[in-house]
């Protein structure tokens, strides 16, 4: 199944990023903090345990809602009024996402690439499952932010 495209009216697209994105992002980081944390207790001292990872995702879970936040009351509210005045609360908005990159370069290193090792178990997988959803979305949200 393919997803609609993104609406091109600013207003119309910053209310899609709203239910689309944001909602999905605050749904899915507090699970993947949990299961995170079950899996570095069940394997701690595996070579391959993501250590790191829940504090990573933790951490991640602050800054995003922060982020959200400021977009959802600051900058999505300015773009729907057509307020002239854009430059600057874009600029900060993309320093951020720059930020949010270099987390998921982050993740990617400390779950080898989302690989698991071969005796991997449930939890586990559905963790480097989730994990990767949530990257494909972080990533398509900060590119349609950026880009368009």
């Amino acid at each position: 199944m393919t997803k609609s495209p993104p609406p091109q009216d600013p207003a119309k697209l910053t209310s899609f990023i709203e239910t689309e994105y944001h909602a999905k992002h605050r749904a899915q980081l507090p699970g993947l903090g949990v299961l995170s944390e079950k899996v570095k207790a069940v394997h701690a001292g595996q070579a391959d345990v993501p250590a790191g990872l829940a504090e990573l995702l933790r951490r991640m879970t602050g800054e995003l809602e922060v982020h959200m936040k400021k977009e959802e009351l600051i900058l999505f509210p300015a773009i729907r009024n057509a307020t002239a005045r854009l430059d600057e609360p874009i600029a900060a908005m993309r320093a951020e996402h720059d930020n949010h990159k270099a987390e998921i370069d982050q993740i990617r290193h400390l779950t080898n690439g989302l690989t698991l090792p071969t005796d991997a178990c449930r939890s586990w997988t559905r963790l480097y499952a989730g994990v990767g959803e949530f990257l494909d979305d972080l990533q398509a949200h900060i590119r349609l932010e950026n880009e368009v």
